[in-house]
């Protein structure tokens, strides 16, 4: 059975597998749209353009912000991130649900300007795991990951303002929570 039309903000700390479980719904529920956001950090090994990120200079972002077209945007961990309105508002005049994989700063502004949206928060089952995590992607150094796992306090400390908390102790499971929540109308 299809999911519903409606927006989903999925958010939680850097390395917590948000990608991984937006990837596992989108493969079990093809009418998904996942949103593409905006950066200013440079790709990742392996990352494509306008699949992973539409990566822009800080310039262009800005004129993004300014003209009104992002439904939100931060700077978090030193770049610029943002969700273009457009693509949102696309996907649901065509009746798919849309996912948005966005930090926590972001998924507060997208409750503001849609209150109707689902927020749901992903949980690392524990501050140790998520080191483990962040470490095993190698793509930050020592510093950075530092930084992450202070900043992941932080963020843990918003998550009672979502609609939803998943604990990521298991992706399949998780997977499959988040997609039940989506159902839910």
């Amino acid at each position: 059975m299809p999911l519903p039309a409606r927006l989903v903000v999925v958010s939680g700390p850097s390395g917590v597998g948000k990608g991984t479980l937006v990837s596992k719904v989108i493969a079990a529920h093809p009418e998904v749209v996942h949103s593409v956001s905006c950066t200013t950090r440079a790709p990742r090994a392996g990352e494509t353009d306008g699949v992973d990120y539409h990566f822009v200079d800080d310039e262009t972002f800005r004129g993004l912000v300014s003209s009104g077209s992002m439904l939100e945007w931060a700077r978090v961990h030193g770049a610029c991130y943002g969700t273009p309105e457009k693509q949102v508002d696309d996907a649901l005049a065509e009746g798919h649900p849309i996912i948005l994989e966005i930090d926590v700063q972001g998924g507060i502004a997208v409750r503001e300007k849609r209150p109707d949206a689902l927020l749901v928060f992903i949980e690392p089952p524990s501050m140790a795991e998520l080191e483990r995590r962040l470490k095993g992607r190698g793509t930050e150094t020592l510093e950075q990951i530092e930084r992450r796992l202070a900043a992941a306090k932080g963020e843990l400390e918003m998550a009672p303002l979502y609609d939803v908390r998943i604990v990521n102790d298991d992706a399949d499971g998780a997977a499959d929570e988040l997609a039940r929540c989506m159902a839910r109308s």
